[in-house]
């Protein structure tokens, strides 16, 4: 499965900060906001992620990603010219995706949880159709919504509805079979111009094909579009890197948690950033004999 990162968009709504700088760019407390949807394809075991802006903004993030050898993965880059829609990075990376799946996450979103590692790689070994998520959220009309079967099938969905058929919000990560491809270039715009990602959802459901895996208790969701979300996410990423003593989002360590990278590799990322937090802890994470709490978590206790 392949993976794409839309990071375009003229983020209006984080203006003036965004004038002249693109939003997947600010930092979400100590981190650039894009390396968080990039660590949850990570974490889903993709290794070819397509990062797709605006003209004046993809350069910056070819200059922060590289090519992604250094995290033994495969980087590409495309240029958007207009945001016209969700559907269209499926347009966009048609030649990317090739025969593949492929996972579609916003460059605003974050995504964390203690088992949010196992759901990603199990949405990622779909076979066929697509697979979204659900989040409860008190107030369903601000988001696209979506009404499952006691299977985890989708029934509805809307898109910021006055009267809610229930309270899961789909927050913006998806994962698609091929068909993907075929289905965003029938689709029309919408009254407000754009192609939507909900009409693709919509195509997959009125075939009985679309899943949706409920993130319950446990699980954070932050839609980073917004000065307030904004301030929210960097809140949380700060209280749970404090008390705990670890790195959300940290790149170098899923990598070689991975296997895409050798110690040696995460040794000299360490330099790099040895006067900060971050290198300091990934020397932790090199020098760690075994990761005890996956033993614990893989070990016949939890079976």
């Amino acid at each position: 499965m392949k993976g794409i990162i839309l990071a375009g968009g003229s983020a209006t709504r984080l203006y003036p900060v965004t004038l002249a700088v693109s939003k997947q760019m600010l930092p979400v407390y100590d981190k650039p906001m894009i390396y968080y949807p990039l660590s949850t394809l990570m974490m889903a075991g993709i290794r070819e992620v397509l990062i797709i802006s605006t003209p004046i903004h993809l350069p910056a993030f070819q200059s922060l990603l590289g090519t992604g050898e250094d995290l033994g993965m495969k980087f590409e880059y495309k240029v958007q010219d207009k945001p016209v829609g969700l559907a269209d990075a499926f347009r966009l990376g048609a030649d990317f995706i090739g025969e593949d799946n492929v996972a579609l996450i916003l460059g605003d979103n974050m995504i964390y949880g203690s088992r949010i590692e196992r759901v990603l790689r199990a949405a990622s070994k779909l076979k066929e159709g697509g697979i979204i998520f659900g989040y409860k959220v008190a107030d369903p009309t601000s988001y696209g919504v979506v009404e499952i079967d006691k299977d985890g099938t989708a029934i509805s969905i809307e898109e910021k509805p006055e009267n809610p058929k229930s309270n899961l919000a789909v927050p913006g990560i998806y994962f698609y079979d091929n068909n993907v491809i075929k289905i965003a270039n029938e689709i029309k715009p919408s009254d407000r111009g754009e192609l939507e990602i909900t009409d693709v959802n919509k195509a997959y459901m009125e075939k009985g094909n679309l899943k949706v895996i409920p993130l319950g208790n446990g699980y954070a969701w932050f839609d980073t579009g917004s000065p307030d979300r904004l301030s929210d996410a960097a809140d949380f990423v700060k209280a749970i890197e404090l008390r705990q003593g670890v790195q959300i989002a940290c790149l170098e360590e899923y990598a070689y948690r991975n296997k895409w990278i050798s110690k040696e590799k995460i040794l000299e990322h360490a330099e790099k950033y040895r006067k900060t937090e971050y290198g300091k802890y990934l020397k932790r994470i090199a020098e760690e004999e075994e990761n005890l709490y996956d033993n614990i978590f893989e070990s016949k206790l939890f079976q």
